[in-house]
């Protein structure tokens, strides 16, 4: 299924996010290559088991569906060689008045964060700030709790020279952080964000996999009145935790997660569902397979 190229039309005012649930107005994607060692990134089952054109389809549907849920989306141009690049959420961040370019610590993905903030930039939106020297973060490990606070996880992906650095970029921005440390859990090679375990979907509810969140995390949210919707063990590597707000109290998630889904709609949660057989083998699910350009109230 064809989708249009990026639009380079913006006008400066058409950009910023400082919240994980406001009006998901515009976003950005990128639709997966053909020309990647899947394998080497560590998708499951590739090469003999993954179908890269069910891929593309999964793709392409759920870009079809954020469409007709009412966002405007900019298709990034493809990035041959680069298995995850779909997977926007992690090169970068995006504030109120630009985009940080993060420094990724996955071998298979170092060439992606000035890729994306380049492509980010020629929509119109500056880099305010770049990660150097030894500093790591991915995206994955963020996520703003308030218009002023952005939640930082500390993991095997984002490290204590990056979480300084962010702090710094983020206090220029007249923004705080509070950081929140992962458990080993299944190790270096596994990647366990901060977004492995919540995904906001109100101010004042999120999705949460209690087993591995951190306790300082859960005392967070009760501290601030945000009452959780707990994912089973079940339906955790489905990546029922992994759920994209496209505005308070409507979201997209991934298929085969029905009692998630069920929950969530107990709630008075209106949830859109995209077909994700395939591209769940790279671990990402709807949140991870997006960059929010443009959040409002």
């Amino acid at each position: 299924m064809p989708i249009a190229p990026a639009r380079k039309d913006w006008g400066m005012s058409n950009f910023g996010v400082s919240s994980s649930v406001a009006n998901l107005k515009r976003v950005a994607v990128r639709p997966p290559t053909r020309d990647a060692d899947y394998q080497a990134a560590h998708w499951l089952g590739a090469p003999e088991l993954l179908n890269l054109d069910e891929l593309e389809a999964d793709h392409a549907s759920f870009v079809e569906l954020l469409r007709e849920i009412g966002c405007e989306v900019d298709v990034l141009p493809e990035a041959p060689g680069q298995a995850d690049a779909c997977f926007v959420y992690d090169p970068a961040f995006t504030t109120p008045t630009g985009v940080i370019q993060l420094q990724g610590a996955k071998e298979a993905r170092v060439k992606e964060p000035a890729m994306l903030a380049g492509d980010i930039n020629a929509l119109g939106m500056p880099t305010i700030g770049v990660l150097i020297g030894d500093a790591t973060a991915d995206g994955g490990d963020m996520f703003w709790l308030d218009n002023k606070t952005v939640a930082i996880g500390r993991t095997y992906r984002t490290n204590e020279a990056g979480e300084k650095q962010l702090r710094d970029i983020f206090a220029a921005e007249g923004i705080e952080t509070l950081s929140f440390h992962m458990p080993h859990a299944m190790g270096p090679e596994y990647c366990l964000h901060l977004m492995s375990v919540i995904s906001p979907i109100r101010d004042d509810l999120a999705v949460v996999y209690e087993r591995e969140a951190p306790v300082t995390l859960l005392q967070e949210l009760a501290k601030r009145g945000i009452e959780t919707i707990s994912v089973p063990d079940e339906e955790y590597m489905s990546l029922a935790c992994n759920v994209l707000a496209i505005r308070p109290g409507v979201v997209v998630m991934p298929s085969g997660n029905p009692i998630t889904t069920q929950l969530l709609r107990e709630a008075g949660i209106e949830v859109h569902i995209y077909k994700a057989d395939v591209i769940n083998r790279g671990e990402g699910g709807p949140t991870c397979l997006t960059r929010p350009l443009w959040r409002e109230d």
